[in-house]
């Protein structure tokens, strides 16, 4: 049975950023990945898909862009030739084409089972990803028969295929439930292919793509926003369950937001609520979400404004003044029911969320690992309830940024230096 002294489980951007440290701090390693390097981002996005942040933010331990375009977004094919490329650089000890099974305590550490073979190791690190699976509401249960579905992101789940294009979908109407990034980015392309679309709105976070001539996140970055820490928040369990950004990666660098789909024709009506005898329930609240996500996101640009006139005075000294947010528009009249059975709407596509998929922890038994919620519990990362086992690429982790590229490099510094602190003992 071989034996390394940390098994890091996942090939993604995380993961890899934990071997980086890793190797840096002498500490022998594999890194045990169920298909491919960047495996979500080969197989698990729709085509048309590009990353929310620009290309001078995908800095992970050592490595940071080197193309010529550090304002564009990269394609998934670009991201995944980019994260391969940092996997060659840092020579990372990755095991392709092995997918963990289980993982068990045993009396000096842990025991990793996979479909090749069987791993010991002092300590384990998670990073299989936080956005793995799709999150299906259980509304999803009760939709009638005789209706298309499409998840979209993730491999699919029960049997529904992810969205890839608009020419994937049969012709009619098209009910996309979610107004997160995923969600308006699908509905605005499905929209534009000449198919009617209606977008279930429930809490989202509104975003402009640019502030005052820079591109919104420079502004999150700039301002030290994304590095806000889990334990300075006021509220972390909120925080770490926050809908995405309303972003796309356009060369036009356009805002897309509720405005712009209202613009383009799509139909917007309240929160999927349920569904009763075919019928959909829709949430009467609509107007009321869209008055709280415009006075956030007011908030947030006097935020970076406020920080422009004090730290950040130099850096933006040449800045044109900031505009003021456009109110949400919304129709008249918004229906509270949508008939499913009517033919109008021919498909839905479930823009709803993704979860990890954390299965192989199960073998670990009656472990205190999850919440009601069935959420791993941790603190920063740190598995408290088994130590050695650590976690990594979850939302709102160690800093707001836990999720992107960018955010990999201090998280996993800060793991593989707790990690580093057990297997040396009590000092």
């Amino acid at each position: 049975m071989p034996q390394v002294t940390s098994v890091v489980i996942g090939a993604g951007h995380s993961g890899l950023a934990v071997s980086k440290h890793l190797t840096d701090r002498g500490i022998d390693h594999v890194v045990l990945e169920r298909a491919e390097v960047a495996n979500s981002w080969r197989t698990q996005r729709w085509d048309s898909l590009r990353l929310l942040t620009p290309n001078w933010l995908s800095r992970l331990p050592g490595y940071s862009y080197r193309g010529d375009d550090p304002d564009g977004y990269m394609t998934a094919a670009e991201v995944t030739a980019y994260i391969e490329g940092y996997a060659k650089e840092i020579a990372a000890p990755v095991r392709a084409g092995t997918t963990v099974t289980a993982v068990r305590r045993t009396d000096d550490g842990y025991v990793v089972e996979t479909d090749q073979d069987t791993w010991r190791a002092r300590t384990v690190v998670v990073a299989a990803g936080g956005a793995t699976v799709p999150s299906l509401p259980d509304v999803f249960e009760a939709v009638p028969d005789g209706l298309e579905h499409r998840v979209a992101a993730g491999s699919g789940e029960e049997g529904v295929p992810a969205y890839r294009n608009p020419d994937d979908l049969p012709e009619g109407g098209v009910l996309v439930v979610g107004p997160s990034a995923s969600g308006i980015q699908i509905a605005h392309e499905v929209q534009a292919s000449g198919r009617q679309v209606t977008l279930a709105v429930g809490e989202h976070v509104r975003m402009p793509r640019t502030y005052r001539g820079k591109d919104v996140l420079w502004w999150m970055d700039a301002a030290g926003v994304f590095d806000d820490r889990y334990d300075e928040v006021p509220d972390l369990a909120r925080a770490r369950v926050l809908p995405s950004m309303q972003l796309v990666g356009t060369p036009e660098r356009i805002t897309l937001d509720l405005n712009a789909l209202t613009r383009a024709g799509v139909r917007l009506v309240g929160r999927l609520a349920g569904v009763r005898d075919g019928v959909a329930q829709l949430s009467g609240s609509l107007s009321n979400v869209v008055t709280l996500a415009d006075l956030k996101v007011k908030r947030l640009l006097r935020t970076f404004d406020e920080w422009a006139e004090t730290d950040g005075a130099e850096l933006t000294k040449d800045l044109p003044p900031g505009e003021p947010v456009e109110p949400t528009m919304l129709p008249e009249s918004v229906p509270l029911e949508l008939d499913l059975r009517s033919g109008e709407i021919r498909t839905i596509v479930w823009a709803t969320g993704l979860k990890p998929d954390l299965g192989f922890l199960t073998a670990l038994g009656d472990l205190p690992l999850w919440d009601r919620k069935g959420r791993i519990r941790h603190d920063g990362g740190v598995v408290t309830a088994s130590p050695g086992l650590y976690v990594i690429g979850l939302p709102f982790l160690r800093r707001r940024k836990s999720t992107l590229i960018d955010g990999a490099a201090a998280d996993a510094d800060d793991i593989v230096t707790h990690l580093a602190g057990y297997l040396a003992g009590p000092a």
